[in-house]
């Protein structure tokens, strides 16, 4: 698929659109800097903000967006707005009051995507399947009501995927999991395209250890790009849907600019499979700590 623009799109299984590169706010802190990066990131042209509930900034995320679509001439309908159920709200009641309460911090009327977050939290590890079950019965009754626009999951394995299309009514439409250089998780993405999801990647610059890599540099110069650019790309191009994270003005819309070079296969087989003490492994959801 060939993207020309950060308003082109994927296509999830239930048609809507959403936008193939997503200005991520993991560790933006609530209050200004939040705000500012995610209006930095409107102003450069991002219409996709991924948020959580765990992130602790909603409400500032929330503030930017709409601040922009009130001075900018753009609609709600421009922008496609994630964020995620947190792990201690996991069951049917709970989420219904937690996609609630986003919903209030946001200041929104609906979300175009909702994600459960982790699919095994250390509260519900004796009976993490059911309370997914649960979670995702009250997400299907906000979909259909028009509260949400598409659903989906976040760290989940093909276990995890497996046991909740048990009871599924309605499949995920996305799977956001960890996607980085050194970190392609092959058969987990194969899966979940199988399924028909969108594979999003987060942390898709490797959580910053990704700039000290000496073939990631050697790369940024063949190229004439920061390494940043060459990450972003290199997910594009491995059909992800990347969600690159800064606070600063300038970086943010320097990731923006990756439309118009493109990497040889040889050295996206090399990003791939890149090695070094700086590259974070995934975590694996059935030992998180929380």
């Amino acid at each position: 698929m060939i993207f020309k623009s950060l308003a082109d799109s994927y296509t999830l299984s239930n048609k809507v659109k959403i936008p193939c590169i997503g200005f991520g706010t993991w560790q933006s802190e609530e209050g200004d800097e939040a705000y500012n990066a995610v209006l930095s990131a409107l102003k450069a042209g991002y219409c996709h903000i991924d948020t959580a509930a765990a992130y602790g900034n909603e409400e500032s995320v929330g503030k930017a967006i709409n601040f922009y679509l009130k001075n900018s001439g753009f609609k709600r309908s421009d922008l496609f707005v994630t964020t995620k159920l947190w792990n201690a709200d996991h069951g049917y009641e709970s989420t219904k009051a937690a996609i609630d309460a986003s919903l209030k911090k946001l200041n929104l009327d609906y979300l175009d995507l909702y994600l459960i977050h982790w699919p095994n939290p250390l509260k519900f590890r004796d009976c993490w399947a059911e309370k997914n079950a649960e979670s995702w019965r009250a997400m299907e009754e906000a979909y259909k009501a028009g509260k949400l626009r598409s659903i989906g999951v976040s760290n989940f394995c093909e276990r995890h995927l497996d046991e909740l299309l048990k009871t599924a009514k309605v499949k995920p439409m996305v799977n956001q999991i960890k996607l980085c250089p050194g970190q392609s998780q092959d058969d987990l993405v194969a899966y979940s395209k199988k399924l028909g999801m969108v594979v999003e990647g987060y942390s898709p610059l490797g959580t910053g250890g990704i700039f000290s890599n000496a073939f990631m540099q050697e790369l940024a110069k063949k190229y004439n790009r920061s390494i940043a650019q060459i990450c972003i790309r290199w997910s594009l191009q491995q059909g992800y849907l990347p969600l690159p994270k800064s606070v600063t003005a300038s970086r943010i819309a320097e990731n923006a600019k990756v439309f118009d070079f493109e990497l040889d296969e040889a050295d996206c087989k090399k990003i791939a499979k890149l090695e070094g003490t700086e590259i974070i492994p995934a975590r694996n959801p059935d030992e998180a700590p929380f």
